[in-house]
């Protein structure tokens, strides 16, 4: 390590920069309309020092003690005991004093009660910390960092135990501190008051574990609904999604990437337009309803409502998931080890059941874990579908905005709900137990992938090609509900909703936005490729670090990446209110609060897909690369992030969809300035204006393809050996 150039330089500067400079309290502007630097004294402008020197803000002041003792090292060792320890030392009390004086003076004086029964009134106060106290609080976290890494924790790797660091302030921060706000409901009363015996008569109820649908034939609890909805949804998304990327990668399948195209469109589309799709196919006067009942005679009835029609529309919704995560790991398998056994006289189907599938394991499990929680936290299909079928999403959502508003009773719903996403996460680490699925390794590799056994390849495109053909139907009738005036009524052509939402005239200084969804389009848009950079970052460096590294409380630390998964939309928008309401940071009404909303509510589908990945890259390619001597950063950048292309699309593909798709998470936090798509199209769904929400839609879709596609063509494809080659014929090979 002493080798290492250190970074403690750079991180003085920053500390420093953000102490002195910028300014210390979040701008009503926003940071980057730059009116601070011409207020630059003001109250609301000034950075720390200034801020208590000459605004009496004088608890900023300690603030320069844990900034100024790392100076002392600078031309030393900083890998020494006592190093170390001064490092630990600045970094501790300046975090501990920073997020203390932040929870104690708020906009309104003191934070706490016993500070004003104490001191007496303050007059002073301080809103949400801005630019300068992020950069100093980065700086004080990167200090302990460097400590603990001269301390030897993991081998000593500053960027390792950097990356650690930073991940876990960042989670602590962002999901478990809105979390504990909430669920700190559970435990108390409409006034407030701690009540742990109203949390064991609200977790008793038999609305949440009855089993009158066993017992005497009625409605069962809205847990065991939830359960078995999860269930069934996990094990058909990742059968599903299996299917398609075996069709996409195992055979010559002459329309395959129309057939690929199919399989992300449900992903891209609002849930609620899917499920308003399902309606009008299926419903009680839906095309297809009525097609049968005027051909046989049979009325549909009313199946589409309640767990079927959820059922029908979470697969349609989560089966995208599930063939991102399994592509890249269906097409890291080694060619070599398929010849091997097929050299060994082994059939086709026994080297498909015995070779490659039980190298597909970590794929799916991550698929069934990302598919069993996405069911979990849907809400857009339940509440359109669910009828009398209650689950835990929308149980929540009704506790928190409904008439009777009890945040005590979501709290511990959202309980609940955690504790089946443990038990899952519990049960597919038992099942991938401490096997190893290495398929990369860092010898060459020059074979061909085996071909499918005659009747799986039958099975697969039996299921996948019925199954694009319903989705392309389906979607065909979305585009077609944008061109009439009333879907299912008045089928007469028009383009006066594409005109209304998207219309552009000649006005008296030239061309006009004119078209009422103009502005939530272009915020939309923006937010989503803003927080989709970050999101596949943290995903995938947290799956290095999960995959790669050994450390202290590494199970935590990964629970508390999907901890954000697990948790309903509903329950994340209300938590980030909560938390990020009132200083010490105030985020609501901007926004950076929907951005860090999706980057940590999408962060576990990168995280996913990369373990799935890396648990297919030998470890020695790794080792090799430090062996001659590069640094971990650049073994990193260099050797592992080139064979994880399809982890990586995966993220951004994800992230970017469901930031431009999302509504549960956010219909809480869109303010007049920032509205998104879905709260627009969801405000046209409501007031009926339906042709207007399919157009927006469909438009939405377009986009996001036409993104997708800049997508894989940045990224590109992850080539092992000659497995890009053409295949020969129908019955093998891949693209």
């Amino acid at each position: 390590m002493s080798q290492q150039r250190s970074p403690l330089g750079y991180w003085l500067a920053i500390g420093w920069a953000g102490f002195l400079l910028l300014p210390w309290y979040v701008q009503s502007g926003g940071f980057f309309d730059f009116a601070w630097l011409l207020a630059w004294a003001d109250a609301d402008a000034a950075p720390a020092l200034a801020q208590a020197v000459l605004h009496g803000r004088w608890w900023l002041l300690p603030l320069a003690l844990p900034l100024a003792l790392p100076i002392l090292l600078l031309g030393r060792r900083q890998d020494t005991p006592a190093a170390a320890r001064l490092l630990i030392l600045a970094g501790g009390i300046g975090l501990a004093w920073l997020a203390l004086q932040g929870f104690a003076v708020i906009h309104s004086g003191w934070g706490f009660d016993i500070l004003a029964r104490t001191f007496g009134p303050l007059e002073l106060s301080q809103s949400g910390m801005g630019a300068g106290a992020a950069l100093t609080a980065l700086a004080l976290l990167m200090f302990t960092g460097l400590g603990i890494a001269a301390r030897g924790a993991v081998g000593g790797d500053r960027f390792v135990v950097g990356a650690i660091t930073l991940i876990v302030a960042l989670v602590a921060v962002f999901i478990f501190f809105p979390v504990l706000r909430i669920l700190a409901g559970a435990l108390q009363d409409s006034d407030g008051s701690f009540a742990p015996g109203l949390f064991a008569a609200r977790f008793i109820d038999p609305r949440i574990w009855g089993l009158g649908c066993v017992l005497e034939g009625s409605r069962c609890g809205v847990a065991w609904n939830t359960l078995a909805l999860a269930l069934f949804t996990g094990l058909t998304t990742t059968l599903l999604g299996l299917a398609f990327a075996l069709v996409a990668t195992r055979t010559a399948f002459p329309a395959k990437r129309a057939l690929r195209a199919l399989t992300i469109l449900p992903i891209i589309t609002p849930p609620f337009v899917i499920s308003l799709a399902i309606i009008l196919l299926f419903g009680r006067s839906g095309t297809v309803t009525q097609f049968v009942a005027d051909l046989f005679g049979v009325s549909g009835g009313r199946w589409i409502y309640g767990f079927w029609g959820v059922w029908l529309a979470q697969i349609l919704s989560f089966t995208p998931i599930a063939f991102l995560v399994l592509i890249g790991v269906v097409e890291g398998i080694s060619p070599s080890l398929e010849e091997a056994a097929q050299t060994l006289r082994a059939s086709r189907w026994q080297t498909f059941t015995t070779v490659s599938l039980p190298l597909m394991r970590p794929g799916l499990a991550n698929a069934f874990l990302l598919g069993f929680i996405e069911s979990m936290a849907d809400f857009g299909n339940p509440l359109v579908l669910g009828g009398n079928f209650q689950v835990l999403s929308t149980e929540i959502f009704f506790a928190i905005v409904g008439a009777q508003f009890d945040p005590g009773r979501a709290a511990m719903l959202a309980m609940v709900l955690l504790s089946f996403t443990l038990l899952a996460f519990w049960a597919q680490q038992r099942w991938l137990g401490r096997k190893l699925y290495t398929t990369v390794g860092g010898k060459g590799d020059s074979g061909l992938a085996a071909s499918l056994p005659t009747g799986l390849k039958w099975l697969v495109l039996g299921v996948t090609v019925p199954w694009a053909i319903f989705t392309a139907i389906m979607y065909a009738m979305i585009l077609f509900g944008g061109f009439v005036e009333l879907w299912g009524r008045n089928h007469s052509f028009t383009l006066r909703h594409y005109e209304a939402t998207f219309g552009i005239t000649q006005g008296q200084f030239g061309l006009v936005w004119s078209g009422t969804a103009w502005n939530s389009f272009w915020t939309t848009l923006q937010i989503a490729v803003i927080a989709a950079i970050p999101t596949a970052l943290i995903g995938l460096i947290t799956a290095w670090l999960l995959s790669r590294q050994t450390f202290r409380g590494k199970g935590a630390f990964e629970f508390g990446t999907m901890l954000s998964f697990a948790i309903p939309g509903t329950v994340i928008g209300v938590a980030y209110i909560m938390a990020f309401n009132v200083p010490p940071i105030e985020l609501t009404g901007t926004g950076m609060i929907l951005i860090i909303a999706f980057v940590f509510r999408n962060m576990p589908v990168g995280v996913r897909a990369g373990v799935a990945t890396l648990a297919q890259l030998d470890k020695s390619l790794d080792e090799a690369s430090l062996t001659h001597r590069a640094s971990t950063l650049q073994t990193v950048r260099r050797i592992l992030l080139p064979l994880m292309k399809p982890a990586l699309l995966a993220a951004l593909v994800y992230s970017f969809v469901s930031a431009m798709t999302a509504i549960s998470a956010v219909v809480f936090l869109v303010s007049a300035r920032y509205e998104l798509a879905t709260t627009y199209i969801l405000n046209r769904v409501e007031n009926g204006d339906y042709g207007i929400a399919i157009a927006y839609s469909s438009v939405l879709i377009v986009v996001m393809l036409i993104v997708i596609g800049l997508f894989q063509l940045a990224i590109g494809e992850r080539r092992l050996g000659r497995r890009s080659a053409a295949p020969a014929g129908f019955t093998g090979g891949v693209r």
